[in-house]
């Protein structure tokens, strides 16, 4: 998916109302997130990370941590606190909703397209 195509999604999704329920589950996240590359943004801008099915993060320059939980999908960049996020997953389109309000979107593939 081309660059410009992905930040027109989010825009999109960005502007939608905020909703709540229906968010994936701990099976949910761990089987459309591991050993994928998820290519969208969030209100800090767009970005692409590989998720691997360890826990780790790749991303152009940078790593991680990652963990599907019963509070949503956890992140942990160096000695940052780990955060959590809701997420709505509807095939390869993948929503993440922090507070009842949706923080980014974007969608994933199988594998670690960029060669992170």
């Amino acid at each position: 998916m081309k660059k410009h195509a992905v930040l027109s999604a989010v825009a999109v999704i960005l502007a939608a109302p905020a909703f709540a329920g229906d968010f994936a589950s701990k099976e949910e996240i761990q089987k459309t997130m591991a050993d994928r590359t998820y290519a969208g943004g969030m209100l800090s801008g767009a970005f692409t990370e590989y998720y691997a099915a360890d826990g780790t993060i790749k991303g152009e320059g940078y790593s991680g941590k990652w963990e599907a939980t019963d509070n949503g999908m956890c992140f942990q960049y160096g000695d940052d606190p780990k955060n959590c996020w809701d997420l709505k997953i509807d095939g390869a389109a993948v929503t993440l909703v922090k507070d009842g309000k949706i923080d980014g979107s974007g969608v994933v593939v199988k594998g670690n397209t960029n060669g992170f």
